[in-house]
């Protein structure tokens, strides 16, 4: 890909993710709300693969950081990582990661990349998870019910609806 063109695509996904992650409902046992952040990110590695999908988050959030309000329920600011979600918005640089890492590998093999989303998943609640209980003082098993546990059927679903979408749209992109 050209230099202009991989730029432009990294500016359109972050740009794509800045509209879609504000976009949550609150879920009444937890701080944290579903929101389209992880299904806006795996859209962007599915189409441009780890390494460019990665820089689009990285760019997602660092608007975020610095307060425009691109996060869920349209929040920005430092204070926004440094809170109960913020383990939520590092975690999905490695679900970026981990996700864009299969998709590259494994391409055309569908089970392979649902499990890389799946384990990119499992690493963004992992991070979530410790940081939510560092922020609430919770125990981990709370922290379990609070934090992973009510997102895990929307979360699978973000997974099927990148898998419906994504396949078109990342060779027509490749072809560009």
């Amino acid at each position: 890909m050209q230099k202009t063109k991989k730029i432009t695509f990294i500016a359109l996904a972050a740009a794509v993710m800045c509209v879609l992650g504000p976009i949550s409902v609150p879920i009444p046992v937890s701080p944290v709300p579903v929101s389209l952040g992880l299904f806006a990110i795996y859209a962007a590695v599915f189409v441009l693969g780890m390494r460019y999908g990665t820089y689009a988050v990285a760019v997602y959030i660092l608007l975020g950081f610095a307060g425009l309000p691109v996060f869920s329920g349209f929040s920005g600011g430092a204070g926004k990582l440094l809170g109960p979600t913020g383990g939520y918005i590092i975690g999905y640089i490695f679900a970026a990661l981990i996700s864009g890492f299969f998709v590259d590998k494994f391409e055309n093999k569908k089970i392979l990349n649902v499990t890389g989303m799946l384990v990119g998943t499992a690493a963004c609640y992992l991070f979530g998870t410790f940081w939510l209980m560092y922020q609430a003082d919770l125990p981990f098993g709370a922290a379990l019910t609070e934090a992973v546990l009510p997102f895990i059927p929307a979360d699978v679903v973000k997974i099927i609806a990148v898998m419906l979408v994504c396949p078109r749209l990342r060779s027509i992109v490749k072809n560009l």
